[in-house]
């Protein structure tokens, strides 16, 4: 199933979040340290609630470990700074969605590694920098999955 990356995250409740988002997905959460948080934090776990111990959650001590992990996995870095449209990738269910922190997104040197398969961008207004991360998260993972027919869902298995 999809893999989502965050890449040295800094605010506990999105991963939080993403934790629950992967539970319910079936996704994979990686986290690439530095990590900006302790996972005794209570905002990460009030807004993980319940899902901690449903979620899959791997930690990485750099962006060349997880690297080793995913061998096999595309991997798109989503990031504000190409017209690459999130929309327009045909999503495989080894695919892997890269987000940089918060508030500085990913790292050109990242963005440019030989293993991303492409930069992509979610829409917006013109006149806004960034998406939260949780929900940038979401956009990804849903689109992805609705490609690939929910696979897996109880609502569509």
């Amino acid at each position: 199933m999809f893999h989502i990356v965050f890449y040295e995250p800094r605010i506990p409740g999105n991963t939080g979040a993403a934790i629950r988002l992967a539970a319910c997905t079936g996704a994979t959460l990686h986290l690439v340290e530095p990590l900006g948080f302790s996972f005794e934090d209570s905002h990460l776990k009030r807004a993980g609630l319940d899902y901690h111990d449903l979620a899959d959650l791997r930690i990485h001590a750099d962006f060349e470990a997880l690297l080793r992990e995913l061998p096999d996995s595309r991997i798109f870095a989503f990031t504000g700074h190409t017209s690459n449209s999130f929309a327009d990738v045909a999503y495989r269910e080894t695919d892997a969605f890269l987000f940089g922190p918060e508030p500085t997104g990913l790292p050109a040197d990242v963005i440019a590694h030989p293993a991303v398969t492409a930069a992509v961008r979610i829409p917006m207004m013109p006149h806004l920098r960034s998406l939260n991360l949780a929900n940038s998260a979401s956009i990804a993972v849903y689109e992805a999955w609705r490609q690939c027919g929910y696979v897996g869902s109880s609502d569509f298995s």
